[in-house]
């Protein structure tokens, strides 16, 4: 499901989601390379269109990894070592968008962030989210997952 889609289905998790993606301007991507192994790579997100942005540099490796295989997991930055704005985790996979009005949602959104618009050709996915996850370690840790046939659970972390 797209971002809006998930956001309504998942207002918990995705209200703490959307602001630390746009402070941080950062994720990491866990994609799977060629060969089976992980790969994580830092990448920008965007929001727009109902959609979570990752852009990427043309035939980058991570792209190309994802034009491979969508599986994807999409993970915050911490903070620092006691990372106390949590983990917000999203699984799922990449939906490659070639739609001009899309690419045109996105490079409006990044405009906005850093003025800046990428010039073609670039690699566009939005994250089609199928489960999430958001961790808080500590003294008041708790987590919370979620996925349609389950809905939202909690438990305490400590």
């Amino acid at each position: 499901m797209n971002w809006d889609e998930f956001a309504t289905r998942c207002p918990e998790i995705a209200t703490i989601a959307r602001p630390r993606f746009e402070k941080d301007e950062l994720v990491l991507v866990g994609t799977i390379r060629g060969d089976g192994s992980p790969r994580i790579s830092p990448n920008e997100v965007d929001l727009g269109a109902g959609r979570l942005f990752l852009g990427m540099m043309w035939q980058s490796k991570k792209a190309l990894d994802l034009a491979r295989d969508p599986r994807l997991v999409v993970h915050s930055v911490p903070s620092d070592r006691m990372n106390s704005g949590g983990d917000v985790k999203l699984y799922g996979r990449a939906v490659d968008e070639p739609d001009a009005a899309v690419r045109t949602a996105f490079e409006d959104a990044i405009g906005a962030r850093i003025d800046w618009r990428p010039p073609e050709p670039y690699h566009l996915f939005s994250v089609d989210v199928e489960s999430a996850a958001y961790i808080v370690f500590g003294e008041s840790g708790h987590a919370m997952a979620w996925d349609p046939e389950g809905g939202l659970r909690r438990r305490d972390v400590h």
